[in-house]
C-alpha cells in the first residue's frame, strides 16, 4: 500500500494464489480529531469446479409422455450460465413444448419421435473464469406406436396391442413447482422470477395473475414462451400471491405462489457532519429502514460508542444522538451501523467543536455583470463558529433587504430571480456571530440581452446553385459579440466556397456533402444565443448501378440493378428502356416502369432480338442519366407470334385484285427470313385456295380476275422458324367497271314553288359492277315561264346515299321551267343518264320591288319611280301603295291605299298637304299573293310666302328666346326617347313588322288595310340630314325564294333517307342587292320647325 494513498493493491500473478487474499477487509482513516472507517470489503476468488463423473443410462418412453433432463451443475462463484446443445456445439431447439428451466434442466412437456437423439449435452459457463464445463451425454429413444407393438408382438399376448394413439392425451399437470402452492422470497431491488413448467397432451399454455392486484405494466415482462414472469426493481408492493394457470384442451390446473420482499437495510436519513461552538447543542440522525427492521448501533471513532470513553454533553436516544453544551474535547467521528440479516449500512459523520468569529472569503468590490431577465447570484462565501448570520443591503444607506424578493441561501448567496435595468448597484455582505462582524460590498450591472432579429431559413437547393443564411444580431452596446457558424454542431469546412461576411453565410456551387445543419452564434462574454436552419442539397437521382439479368429464359428475363442516391428526393418509379442491337442499333424503346421501392421487375421478351437494357430512376425533380446498358441477351428465334394487320382486297383495274397489307418490323420478324403467304379464292365459288410467297413487300396484285367479284384473303406471316398463327379471312372486291343501266321509271312531284320530289327504280345490282355509292341528280333551270328567254343555267347536282329510290329539290325558283336526270354511282363513277324529265314550278309571291324613289316633290305632290322586282316569281297582276302622314309628335295619320297597274314604274300622287312628312309602302303581286314590301318617307315643300314671313319672323329677338325654348323642349324629348330605345322598347308597327317576316305574309292588317301606329326604330326613323339613304334612293329588297342553303352547305348536296337535304348542289345564288336607305333629301331647318308646331 502506497504511503498516503489509502488504497490496497495485491498482486495475484506474483503474490501468491487468490485464496491467500480472501476475507473482509476495513480501512479506517486517523488523525488527532478522530478515526473514520469503512465498509466492509468482501474478497473471494472465483471458482469453476469440475462435472461429477456419473454414468448415464440411455431413457426409453413411449410418444407422448413427458420427460425432465437433469443438469445439476456443479457450483461455482459466480454461479454459472446454462444452456443445452448437442455434440455439434448447435443450442437445441426450445418451444412450448421443449424449454429450459431456471434450475438449467430441460422440460419435455410430451416428446416426439424426433426428440430422439444421443446427445443432450448440458454445458456450464462461467463467465469469470472464461471457463466451459460439460455434462456426460444423454441418450433419449423415443418409441413410435408401431415400434412399441412390434416388441409387444415379440414378448407378449396379442391382447396387449396398443392402439392407434401411443399415449392417451391428458390434462395438464405441472412439472415445476410441485403441489398446489409455493412460497418464494426476493430482495427490494432485485427480478423476481417466477416460474411453472407444466406437462400435458396437447401441449399446455400459461397464464398468470396476481391476487388481489394487478401486474405492473412497465415493469412485467415474460420469458421462455410464458413459463417464466419477471418483474424488476422489486418492491414491498409487490408481494402477494401469483396465480399460474396451464391450460390445453382437456382441462386446467393452478399453482399458487406466494411472494414476500424482503429488503436489506437503506437510507431515510443518514448522518450528516455536524460543526458546532462551544456551548451549542445539536443533533445526529441515523434513520433507516429494511424487512426486517435494520438495528441501529454507535460507533466513537471506530469503536462501539459502548466502551468508547463517556462524554456528559451526549446522549444516544436509538437512531439519535443529542449533543447538549458542547465543548471543544467533544470533536469526533461518529459511525452509523444499520444491519439485519441481509446486509448492513455504514456512515461517518465527523462532529467539529470550533469557535471562529466570521471571515468572508468571496474577494471584495468584485464585480458581477448578468444580462437582463435573467437571474443574478451574488457570492458571500463565509466562515464561523457558531454560524454567522447573513444579511445584504443595497447602497450605502440601504436597508436590509427582505426574502419577499430576493432570495437568501443558507451558503450566504443573494439571488435576484429576475434581475432588472434598476437592479443595478452596488451589494453589501454583513456576517455576524457572538464573536464578531464581517462584510463586503459586491457591484452588479445589468446587461441588454443578445438576440438574433433575423434567423436562417430553411432552404431547398439543388446541387450547384448558391445558398445564402442571415442571421442579424442585437447586443448590448457595451458588449462586443462574436458571431460564429458552425455546421452541424461543428466547425466550417474549410473551403473557398464558404463565404461569411457581417450578416451572411454564403455558399456556393452546393454539393451533396453541404447538406446538414447550419447554427448561427452570436457570443459576449455574458450569453450566448444560436439559431439554426436546415440546409437540404436535392437532385435528380443518381444512375442506377449492378444491373443484372437472370432468370433468363426465352420469353422472359429478370432485370435487378442497385438504386443510386436519391439526392434527398424519395424515387418515385424507375424506367427501364431496352435496345435492338440486332434490327435498331443505338436505337432505346421505353420496356416498363416499376415503383421506386422496386428494384427488379420481369420483363417480358419477344424472340430473336438481341436485347441491352438500361434504367433510369424519376423523383420529383426530373429523370436520372441512364444507368450503364446491362449485358446483352439473344433470345432465340421462334416463328412470328402475330399476322400482317389492315389487310385489304380492292382492285385497281376491272380485271384485277390489289391486296395490301401492313408488313410485320423487325422486332415482331421473331426470326430471320421474314416472308408473307399470300392466299385468295372466290367467294362463292368451288376454287381451292390460290397462295403465292413473297418477300419484302406490302402489296400483291392478282390479274385477269373477273369484274367486281367477292373474293376470300387471307395473308399469314412465316419465317425460318415457321409460320404464323392462322391468319383471319378477310373479304375483297376486284376491280369495278362503271354502270352499265340507267335508273328507269323517273318521274316528278312538284311539291310547291320552291320544292319537288323524284321518284326512280333502282339500276340490277350485276348492272352496276362495283360498290353502290347512291344515285346522283342532275338538275337545272332550262327556260323562263314569264320571259320564254331561253339562256344557259349551269346544273345542279344532288347525290343520295345508298340504296335510295327517291328525293327531295329544294330551292326550286317559282315559275320555272326545269329538267333532270338521274345516274347511279359505284366507286368506279357514274353510269348512264336516265332520259330526261321536264317540269315547271308553280308561281309564288314577287320579291320586293327592287327600289322606290321619291322624285320632284311640289307644295302638294311627290312622284315615286320604282323598278319590278328582281324575282318576280310570276307574272305580276299589279302594285299596291299605301302611305299616310307623320305629324310632328311622330304620330301616323290615315292610311291611305292604291292600287297601281303592273306595267307602270312611275306615279305621281296629288292634293298632299303643304311641308308634310309621308311614309310609303309599296309591294308588287301575283296570282300566288303579295311579296315583300319597301319603304320610303318623303316631304313635300312650303308655300314661298309662309317661308317669306317666316324669315322676318326669324330676325325678331322674342321669337329667337322662344326657338331657344323651343330648342330645349325638343332636346329633352330627345334625351326621353334615347333611354325608351336603350330600354328595349319598341312602337307597335315596329313589332307588328318583326313578328312579321316571312314574304308570304301581308305586311298590312288584312281587315282594315291600316299599317298601325308609326315606329322610330333604326330602319323607319324621319328624314333628317345623314339619312342612310343611298343617292339613288334604292332600298333593300326583302328575300322571298327558297335557297339551297337552307337545305344544304355548298354544291353537291344530299338528303337522307327520309328526303332531307344532306348534299350540295353546283351553281350560284344570286347576290342579293346592298340594303337600302332612305330618302337622302333632308327638309330646311324652317320646315323642321314646322313639323314639331
Amino acid at each position: 500500500m502506497k504511503s498516503g494513498s489509502g488504497t490496497l493493491t495485491v498482486n495475484i500473478m506474483s503474490e501468491g494464489k487468490a485464496e491467500t487474499y480472501e476475507g473482509v477487509y476495513q480501512c479506517t482513516a486517523r488523525n488527532e480529531r478522530g478515526a473514520a472507517i469503512s465498509n466492509n470489503i468482501v474478497i473471494r476468488p472465483s471458482r469453476s469446479p469440475l462435472w461429477t463423473k456419473e454414468k448415464l443410462e440411455r431413457i426409453t418412453l413411449r410418444n407422448g409422455q413427458s420427460l425432465v433432463l437433469p443438469c445439476r451443475p456443479p457450483v461455482g462463484l459466480p454461479p454459472p450460465i446454462i444452456f443445452w446443445m448437442d455434440n455439434s456445439f448447435q443450442r437445441l431447439p426450445q418451444s412450448e413444448r421443449v424449454s429450459q428451466g431456471l434450475n438449467g434442466d430441460l422440460y419435455f412437456s410430451n416428446v416426439l419421435p424426433e426428440d430422439t437423439r444421443e446427445d443432450y449435452i448440458c454445458y456450464a459457463r462461467f463467465n469469470h473464469t472464461q471457463t466451459i464445463q460439460q455434462k456426460q451425454p444423454i441418450s433419449v429413444k423415443v418409441i413410435s406406436v408401431d415400434e412399441l407393438n412390434d416388441t409387444i408382438a415379440a414378448n407378449l399376448s396379442d391382447t396387449e396391442f396398443y392402439g392407434a394413439k401411443s399415449h392417451r392425451e391428458r390434462p395438464p399437470t405441472f412439472l415445476t413447482p410441485e403441489g398446489n402452492a409455493s412460497r418464494k422470497e426476493e430482495l427490494r431491488g432485485n427480478v423476481l422470477s417466477l416460474e411453472c413448467i407444466a406437462e400435458g397432451l396437447p401441449t399446455p399454455i400459461i397464464y398468470w395473475i396476481k391476487e388481489d392486484g394487478t401486474l405492473p405494466i412497465n415493469r412485467t415482462f415474460y420469458r421462455n414462451f410464458k413459463k417464466t414472469l419477471q418483474i424488476v426493481q422489486v418492491t414491498e408492493a409487490d408481494s402477494g400471491n401469483y396465480q399460474c394457470i396451464a391450460k390445453n384442451a382437456l382441462g386446467a390446473i393452478h399453482h399458487i405462489i406466494s411472494v414476500t420482499v424482503k429488503a436489506a437495510p437503506y437510507w431515510i436519513i443518514a448522518p450528516q457532519n455536524l460543526v458546532l461552538s462551544p456551548g451549542e447543542d445539536g443533533t445526529l440522525i441515523c434513520r433507516a429502514n429494511g424487512n426486517p427492521k435494520p438495528r441501529i448501533s454507535w460507533l466513537l471513532n471506530g469503536v462501539l460508542i459502548e466502551i468508547a470513553p463517556d462524554d456528559p454533553s451526549r446522549k444516544i436516544d436509538g437512531d439519535t444522538i443529542i449533543f447538549s453544551n458542547v465543548q471543544e474535547r467533544s470533536s469526533a467521528v461518529y459511525q452509523c451501523n444499520a444491519s439485519n440479516e441481509y446486509g448492513y449500512l455504514l456512515a461517518n459523520a465527523f462532529v467539529n467543536v470550533l469557535a471562529e468569529p466570521p471571515r468572508i472569503f468571496t474577494s471584495a468590490d468584485t464585480l458581477y455583470q448578468v444580462i437582463a431577465n435573467r437571474p443574478a447570484l451574488l457570492d458571500c462565501a463565509f466562515f464561523g463558529s457558531p454560524l454567522p448570520t447573513i444579511e445584504w443591503f443595497k447602497g450605502a444607506k440601504g436597508s436590509a433587504l427582505r426574502e419577499d424578493i430576493y432570495v437568501l441561501h443558507e451558503n450566504g448567496t443573494l439571488e435576484i430571480p429576475v434581475a432588472q435595468k434598476d437592479s443595478t448597484g452596488t451589494y453589501t455582505c454583513v456576517a455576524r456571530n457572538k464573536l464578531g462582524m464581517a462584510k463586503n460590498d459586491i457591484h452588479l450591472e445589468i446587461k441588454d440581452p443578445t438576440r438574433i432579429i433575423k434567423q436562417p431559413e430553411y432552404a431547398v437547393v439543388q446541387r450547384g446553385s448558391t445558398v445564402s443564411f442571415e442571421c442579424i444580431v442585437k447586443h448590448d452596446h457595451t458588449l462586443i459579440p462574436t458571431v460564429t457558424w458552425l455546421k452541424d454542431h461543428g466547425e466550417l469546412p474549410s473551403d473557398r466556397r464558404f463565404t461569411v461576411d457581417k450578416d451572411h453565410l454564403v455558399v456556393a456551387d452546393v454539393s451533396d456533402d453541404d447538406g446538414g445543419t447550419y447554427t448561427c452564434v452570436a457570443n459576449t462574454t455574458l450569453d450566448s444565443v444560436s439559431a439554426s436552419a436546415v440546409l437540404s442539397v436535392v437532385d435528380v437521382p443518381n444512375p442506377p448501378f449492378d444491373l443484372e439479368l437472370t432468370d433468363q429464359l426465352d420469353r422472359s428475363v429478370q432485370l435487378s440493378w442497385t438504386p443510386g442516391d436519391d439526392n434527398n428526393s424519395p424515387i418515385t418509379k424507375f424506367i427501364i428502356e431496352y435496345e435492338d442491337a440486332m434490327h435498331e442499333p443505338g436505337l432505346w424503346h421505353h420496356q416498363t416502369e416499376v415503383p421506386g421501392a422496386q428494384t427488379t421487375a420481369q420483363l417480358k421478351l419477344s424472340p430473336y432480338v438481341n436485347y441491352s437494357f438500361r434504367v433510369m430512376a424519376v423523383n420529383s425533380l426530373g429523370r436520372s442519366l441512364p444507368s450503364e446498358a446491362s449485358e446483352q441477351y439473344l433470345t432465340k428465334a421462334a416463328e412470328p407470334d402475330k399476322n400482317p394487320t389492315a389487310v385489304e382486297g380492292l382492285g385497281s383495274e376491272p380485271d384485277n385484285l390489289v391486296i395490301t397489307w401492313k408488313p410485320l418490323n423487325g422486332f415482331e420478324s421473331n426470326g430471320p427470313g421474314l416472308q408473307y403467304k399470300v392466299s385468295w379464292r372466290q367467294k362463292d365459288g368451288d376454287d381451292e385456295w390460290t397462295s403465292m410467297v413473297v418477300a419484302g413487300v406490302s402489296k400483291y396484285i392478282v390479274s385477269g380476275t373477273p369484274t367486281f367479284v367477292p373474293y376470300l384473303i387471307k395473308v399469314q406471316a412465316l419465317n425460318d422458324a415457321g409460320f404464323a398463327p392462322e391468319p383471319a379471312v378477310v373479304l375483297g372486291h376486284s376491280g369495278e367497271d362503271l354502270p352499265m343501266v340507267a335508273p328507269g321509271n323517273v318521274h316528278v312531284n312538284v311539291v310547291n314553288s320552291t320544292l319537288a320530289e323524284v321518284h326512280w327504280d333502282p339500276v340490277p345490282l350485276k348492272s352496276i359492277r362495283g360498290h353502290l355509292q347512291g344515285y346522283r341528280i342532275y338538275y337545272w333551270k332550262a327556260q323562263s315561264s314569264s320571259t320564254r328567254n331561253r339562256r344557259h343555267i349551269e346544273k345542279k347536282i344532288l347525290t343520295f346515299q345508298g340504296s335510295k329510290t327517291h328525293g327531295m329539290l329544294p330551292g326550286l325558283e317559282p315559275f320555272s321551267h326545269y329538267t333532270l336526270n338521274v345516274r347511279v354511282v359505284n366507286g368506279k363513277g357514274e353510269g348512264p343518264a336516265s332520259p330526261d324529265r321536264v317540269f315547271n314550278t308553280p308561281e309564288g309571291v314577287p320579291s320586293a320591288p327592287s327600289s322606290l324613289k321619291i322624285v320632284n316633290p311640289t307644295l302638294d305632290s311627290l312622284t315615286l319611280e320604282w323598278e319590278p322586282p328582281s324575282h318576280p316569281n310570276g307574272i305580276l297582276t299589279e302594285y299596291t301603295l299605301k302611305y299616310q302622314p307623320i305629324n310632328s309628335t311622330h304620330e301616323l295619320g290615315p292610311l291611305v291605299d292604291l292600287k297601281i297597274p303592273a306595267n307602270k314604274t312611275r306615279w305621281t300622287l296629288k292634293n298632299l298637304n303643304f311641308s308634310t312628312r309621308y311614309k310609303f309602302y309599296f309591294y308588287a303581286q301575283t296570282v300566288a299573293g303579295s311579296g315583300s314590301q319597301i319603304t320610303e318617307e318623303a316631304i313635300t315643300t312650303m308655300d314661298e310666302a309662309m317661308a317669306s314671313r317666316q324669315v322676318d319672323i326669324a330676325t325678331q329677338g322674342w321669337f329667337i328666346g322662344l326657338m331657344c325654348a323651343v330648342a330645349l323642349l325638343i332636346l329633352i324629348l330627345l334625351i326621353v326617347c334615347f333611354i325608351r330605345r336603350n330600354k328595349g322598347g319598341k312602337y307597335p308597327v315596329k313589332e307588328k313588322e318583326d313578328a312579321h317576316a316571312d314574304p308570304e305574309i301581308q305586311p298590312m292588317k288584312e281587315d282594315d288595310g291600316t299599317f298601325g301606329e308609326y315606329s322610330d326604330a333604326e330602319d323607319h326613323k324621319p328624314l333628317k340630314k345623314g339619312s342612310r339613304t343611298p343617292s339613288d334612293r334604292t332600298v333593300k329588297k326583302e328575300d322571298s325564294d327558297d335557297s339551297l342553303v337552307d337545305y344544304g352547305e355548298g354544291v353537291n348536296g344530299q338528303f337522307n333517307e327520309d328526303g332531307s337535304f344532306i348534299g350540295q348542289y353546283s351553281g350560284k345564288k344570286e347576290k342579293e342587292p346592298p340594303e337600302g336607305n332612305e330618302s337622302s333629301e333632308a327638309p330646311s331647318p324652317v320646315n323642321a320647325m314646322n313639323s314639331f308646331v
